[in-house]
């Protein structure tokens, strides 16, 4: 295992440290190792892009403490947290499926055996409430977000836009391309969680009543 390099631990308020690193790897890497081997007195992680926002209890540790600490923590390997796995069922019949399709240069078939095929992985939450950023996309399927965004995305939709997969969990404007939706509810602010899609969180996505076209 290697040590996180170019690493650079900004504070953040009096109980929380940004740790900037090179890239979303690295993020994911680090978080692993954090959320396997917790430092002392660290309360929660939030990953994103290229950065982890670290809450730690005050009286337990301090900036200095974490600005020392965490450039030298061994990173660890991504996986699914405690091996959870949640299966999203899809009906693949997206506005954007046959122009996806196009894209990629292969039949809507392919588009559906290739995005139902990996085992994705959260890999931060952002955007909205809920709405959780997959890796592990087919790279045939790494296309841009629509130059124009639609107003109105439905709830349920699912989507591709550059590395990422994911599911809109409410209404709301989005500009990914979207190859269909599912009837499971991804969002309920009563529930705790509220989203099962928490980072390192498994997810298989399955075609249902959607034949291959």
């Amino acid at each position: 295992m290697n040590e996180t390099s170019g690493v650079r631990v900004l504070r953040c308020g009096t109980r929380a440290v940004l740790v900037e690193v090179d890239g979303l790897d690295t993020v994911a890497r680090l978080h692993a190792a954090l959320r396997e081997r917790p430092l002392p007195g660290i309360t929660e992680l939030v990953p994103a892009a290229r950065t982890l926002l670290v809450h730690y209890d005050p009286a337990a540790t301090d900036h200095a403490r974490l600005a020392a600490a965490l450039p030298r923590v061994p990173l660890g390997t991504p996986s699914t947290a405690g091996g959870e796995v949640v299966t999203v069922p899809v009906h693949y019949d997206g506005d954007d499926l046959a122009a996806v399709a196009g894209l990629a240069r292969v039949g809507v078939g392919e588009v559906i055996a290739r995005h139902t095929a990996p085992l994705y992985r959260v890999a931060f939450c952002g955007f909205a409430p809920g709405f959780a950023y997959l890796t592990g996309l087919d790279p045939l399927l790494h296309l841009p977000r629509h130059a124009t965004p639609r107003t109105r995305v439905p709830s349920g939709s699912v989507a591709v836009a550059g590395e990422f997969t994911g599911v809109y969990p409410r209404e709301s404007p989005g500009g990914w391309q979207l190859l269909g939706r599912t009837d499971l509810t991804l969002w309920n602010p009563d529930a705790t969680p509220p989203t099962p899609l928490t980072p390192g969180t498994g997810v298989r996505f399955t075609a249902v009543d959607t034949p291959p076209r």
